[in-house]
């Protein structure tokens, strides 16, 4: 089978959220033999790096970056709040990347164009002039969902009105183009029941993001010690680590003083960086992100907000770290607290949860095997990458 992937940002090398889905997708098709042509965006914030492509990589994929000036301009965003656009879909839409993606469907016939995320839709009609092959959406996220929530925790007046503009004409958006494909992939079953209700008519499959665990056994752990990893150029990120700072590590500090905790992420903040808080230590960028998950004991993630499923807490769970989250956090994950996870919502039951994990280091350490052997059962990449060749199957045996 061959498929064109269209990707919202490079999706190699993986080293957030959303590359990290993206990027298994292509790894599981390309481990089932399937031919994959990425084609993706690239930005000022994710450049596409080629000289961190393996060779291998760059070959199977023909990977190739088209540039797409996302800054923010107020005349386009002022126009768009007056026509009622979604200005987030709207910053996607270039003529430089409809030109390639119209060169490489003329020159190559696909079975599948899959798309990853809601901002690379406009482009569909072009994709149905042009092409037979079936159109399947990749919905990361709700993404109307994420700036609800924003909106709603922004204390700035101004801002939050418009963050809630933002919101809704996203909303619209998506809901208008439901059915523009002829297949939906969700990664969690919550964000399929919604494509659902909101009236989406075509097929809608769960199919969440697929880990390969690797071996941490050379790495050394430090003992009580916390960490939190995520691109901090996410607006639910940083809001959920200025929260943790500021109601939940007091308490944590107070009641354990030699826990430490480590914050890890690109685009970290310069007031972070700069911060000086006791027992914490803001590393920012990483070179191995997952020798910084083994190097540290328990993974913090105080999502607020958001949608769809963290991938860093898979990823982190399949090395067996314990994490305590919240039901936000949590969401989509097929979890059970106390046994492979640990969910509080209020900063005295999250600082309660670390502290346990702290002071009762077998509790800890059995949490994290339980969280290791879900992944394995739930989230292996094969497993999931049959899963998706299937739906494909079923999609090309079926009439639009």
């Amino acid at each position: 089978m061959k498929v064109l992937q269209l990707c919202n940002k490079p999706p190699y090398p993986p080293v957030d959220g959303g590359t990290m889905a993206m990027n298994s997708i292509t790894q599981g098709l390309l481990s089932r033999g399937h031919e994959v042509k990425v084609l993706a965006v690239e930005t000022d914030k994710h450049p596409l790096r080629e000289e961190l492509l393996p060779a291998d990589y760059r070959e199977r994929t023909r990977i190739e970056g088209v540039y797409v000036d996302l800054s923010v301009r107020a005349v386009p965003a002022l126009v768009a709040l007056l026509c009622g656009e979604s200005y987030h879909v709207k910053r996607y839409v270039s003529d430089a990347f409809a030109r390639r993606l119209r060169e490489v469907l003329e020159a190559e016939a696909f079975d599948v164009v899959h798309i990853e995320s809601v901002f690379l839709t406009p482009y569909v009609p072009l994709i149905r002039r042009l092409t037979d092959a079936r159109v399947v959406l990749r919905a990361h996220n709700v993404e109307h969902k994420i700036w609800e929530q924003v909106a709603q925790s922004c204390h700035n007046p101004l801002r939050r009105q418009y963050l809630k503009h933002l919101a809704l004409t996203l909303r619209s958006y998506e809901h208008e183009h439901l059915n523009d494909y002829d297949g939906v992939v969700c990664i969690t079953k919550n964000d399929a029941d919604h494509f659902r209700a909101a009236g989406c008519r075509k097929p809608v499959e769960v199919i969440p993001f697929g880990v390969e665990p690797e071996d941490l056994s050379h790495v050394e752990e430090e003992p009580g010690t916390l960490f939190h990893i995520g691109a901090m150029d996410w607006l639910p990120n940083v809001e959920s680590i200025d929260w943790l700072l500021e109601k939940v590590w007091p308490v944590v500090h107070a009641r354990v003083p030699s826990v430490r905790l480590y914050l890890a992420g690109r685009k970290m903040p310069e007031r972070l960086m700069k911060a000086q808080i006791d027992g914490v230590t803001v590393v920012g960028e990483v070179a191995d992100a997952m020798y910084f998950i083994g190097s540290k004991q328990i993974n913090v993630v105080p999502l607020l907000s958001g949608s769809g499923i963290r991938v860093k807490i898979i990823e982190a769970m399949s090395v067996g770290k314990t994490v305590v989250t919240t039901h936000v956090g949590a969401r989509g994950i097929a979890c059970t607290d106390g046994v492979d996870i640990l969910l509080a919502d209020t900063p005295e039951a999250f600082a309660e949860q670390i502290a346990r994990c702290v002071e009762d280091p077998l509790f800890c350490r059995r949490v994290g095997a339980a969280a290791a052997e879900l992944v394995a059962r739930e989230y292996e990449i094969g497993a999931l990458s049959e899963r998706l060749e299937a739906f494909y199957e079923r999609l090309k045996g079926a009439g639009r």
